[in-house]
């Protein structure tokens, strides 16, 4: 792949060789091998891995309370053993951990994750015990402490402080949920401090994504909390190697180059080494599949940001002038980064109970699709009656997969899904064996349905099931209990310090690109899709979601920064765009335009009635919708 342009090395030297750290999970269903395939290899100094979610924290956070209720009612602690049974951390971590063992003590490579959540303590201390039994090994293993802010949180509400949702504006009361736990996003010096007492293993609950290379990069190099440039460059090599396979060809949109070399299988976890300078190099496992290009580190770059300051506990980091410089096959260099300290707030969720849902599917097929979901929907609203639909906070029909008729296609890829979609507060207004409720209303228009309908074959999501409510907004650094404790060398806890500065930022910035270059210009067009020439990567931010595209040559990224306009997205989306705010950003280093669609995905996972609940699919959704295209471009071949 060609460099990004105007990439210039740093003139500055590294005091010490670069960190190489390894990134073993993007989430809690990452493969079990990732932790010991990166553990046996020698030259990963260090291994860093995130089990924890938004969606997942949320589940784990409304457990914690329960258990602590559970020991309220009971009157005394739960054991050791009893703890473990109920515990609310990733048990998919440990799945992990336990192989990697062995070679772990053999390498010394140090191990600092996401996992704990809302049981860091107690996840620590079975990683120790694990140790001990497994390989006699007494691992210096710690655990930061602070996240958990709960209590911190209902306090500053009872004293009167406004929380505003971070993607809506909406205040508490608007939101009408009662909060049961709190978790915000601690920085990366509690881990840097662990590492200097000399721990082996590192146990976070919900410290920032990036935090676990910040801090080991931190360690390494001997760096100040006020060395901005450098954190800010930490801050981002964690950030792209922080969901794993996503920057090895994982979500890559030219994928098909990958099935074509036969890369797309066992695709490589990514390596970052880290410079004293802040830079790095994103490289990936030897002998494996996928691909490091700048396309795939500019594709995980984009991947779930904001705009063009990535703030983080630490460290806010400036995305504009990234670059990217293909060293050699499968060795990235990220430069261009600068620093400025932190906000005084950070990040922090709060969850709630927001009552129960359930869902129901018929599947239909054939001619007059418009008229057959039409009578679907009229006979459902007709059977479940108003009295029981003014009862919901949702109800929603929904039609997925329909492309028209073919001959070519089998009865089953001609099939769509209609689906049914419903959340209240109360269980019973879904219970499905009693003549009133959801699910036993909607069995008596199966009889009464147009034809070409089948219902499915499993029931089980029309049964209620609880779901939970999720509010973002920020909380100062200062109420977190941030603080490193250590199960070696009789240790005291050590707290940790806010930032030594911070400032308040004003919002991120948005804009249309300052010299656009008229359309015509650029000769004859055709209708193509918008991907035969872009490509792009998607995420979401809790209800929040973004989307970056990019090119692949000077031209084409004057054409897409002039063409690709907030006005030009909406229409893009088309119905789906409900209204809200689209704030819009240039990365020129990477020919990249970002957009940030405020409360897109209602709510976010835990809640939202849509399909695409992390908002991966809006990328290669809009890749795919035709639009003017320069002939010339397309002569080049398509993506």
């Amino acid at each position: 792949m060609a460099s990004s342009p105007n990439c210039e090395p740093s003139v500055a030297q590294s005091v010490r060789r670069p960190i190489r750290i390894g990134g073993a999970s993007g989430g809690f269903t990452d493969r079990v091998a990732a932790i010991s395939r990166l553990a046996s290899d020698p030259s990963v100094d260090a291994i860093v891995g995130d089990w924890l979610s938004e969606n997942v924290m949320t589940g784990y956070g409304a457990g914690k309370a329960k258990h602590l209720q559970h020991e309220r009612e009971r009157g005394s602690p739960f054991s050791f053993e009893e703890k473990v049974q109920s515990a609310n951390f990733a048990g998919t971590f440990l799945q992990c951990f336990e192989p990697a063992i062995a070679d772990l003590k053999r390498n010394e490579a140090k191990l600092v994750v996401n996992a704990g959540a809302n049981d860091t303590e107690l996840l620590a201390e079975v990683v120790r015990k694990m140790c001990l039994e497994r390989d006699s090994w007494e691992a210096k293993v710690a655990w930061v402490e602070g996240d958990e802010v709960t209590g911190q949180f209902m306090e500053l509400v009872k004293k009167g402080q406004e929380f505003l949702n971070l993607c809506d504006g909406r205040t508490l009361e608007e939101w009408g949920f009662e909060p049961i736990c709190a978790q915000a996003y601690l920085g990366s010096l509690g881990i840097t401090e662990a590492l200097r007492q000399g721990a082996d293993i590192v146990i976070c609950g919900r410290v920032s994504d990036a935090a676990p290379t910040i801090g080991l990069s931190a360690w390494w190099h001997g760096w100040r909390a006020d060395m901005w440039d450098r954190l800010a460059g930490a801050l981002v090599a964690g950030h792209l190697i922080e969901c794993s396979a996503f920057i090895t060809g994982g979500y890559y949109s030219r994928f098909k180059d990958l099935m074509r070399e036969k890369k797309h299988l066992n695709l490589g976890f990514p390596i970052a080494e880290v410079e004293d300078t802040g830079e790095c190099v994103i490289t990936k496992e030897k002998d494996t599949g996928g691909i490091v290009n700048t396309e795939t580190v500019t594709s995980q770059l984009v991947y779930e940001i904001s705009g063009p300051l990535y703030f983080n506990s630490d460290v806010v980091a400036n995305l504009e002038d990234v670059c990217a410089e293909q060293l050699s096959p499968d060795r990235v260099r990220v430069s261009g980064i600068t620093g400025t300290p932190p906000p005084p707030t950070t990040r922090v969720g709060i969850t709630a109970h927001g009552g129960f849902q359930a869902e129901w599917h018929f599947y239909l097929v054939g001619l007059d699709m418009e008229e057959k979901v039409q009578w679907m929907e009229e006979q459902a609203r007709y059977a479940i009656g108003e009295d029981l639909i003014k009862q919901f906070t949702l109800l929603k029909f929904q039609l997925s997969g329909y492309t028209g008729l073919s001959n070519e296609a089998s009865q089953d890829r001609s099939t769509a899904d209609f689906r049914i979609f419903a959340q209240a507060k109360r269980k019973e207004l879904f219970d499905g064996s009693k003549p009133d409720g959801f699910a036993r209303r909607l069995y008596e228009t199966v009889l009464q349905s147009c034809p070409g309908v089948s219902r499915s074959n499993d029931l089980r999501q029309s049964l209620p099931k609880p779901y939970f409510e999720y509010f973002v907004t920020l909380i100062p650094q200062s109420v977190c209990t941030h603080r490193t404790h250590f199960f070696f060398s009789n240790l005291p806890p050590i707290p940790i310090p806010s930032p030594p500065t911070t400032r308040i930022y004003p919002p991120q910035t948005s804009y249309e690109t300052a010299s656009p270059t008229p359309l015509l210009s650029f000769g004859l067009t055709t209708l193509a899709p918008l991907g035969s020439i872009t490509l792009a990567r998607s995420g979401d931010k809790a209800s929040d979601a973004n989307v970056g595209f990019f090119v692949r040559h000077p031209d084409e990224w004057d054409w897409l920064r002039s063409f690709l306009t907030v006005e030009k997205l909406k229409e893009l989306l088309g119905s789906d765009w409900s209204g809200g705010r689209i704030d819009r950003f240039e990365m020129r280093g990477l020919r990249v335009v970002h957009f940030l669609l405020k409360n897109h995905l209602d709510r976010g996972y835990n809640s939202t009635g849509g399909l695409d609940t992390l908002a991966k699919n809006l990328g290669e959704f809009l890749r795919g919708r035709s639009v003017d295209v320069p002939v010339r471009f397309l002569e080049r071949g398509w993506v």
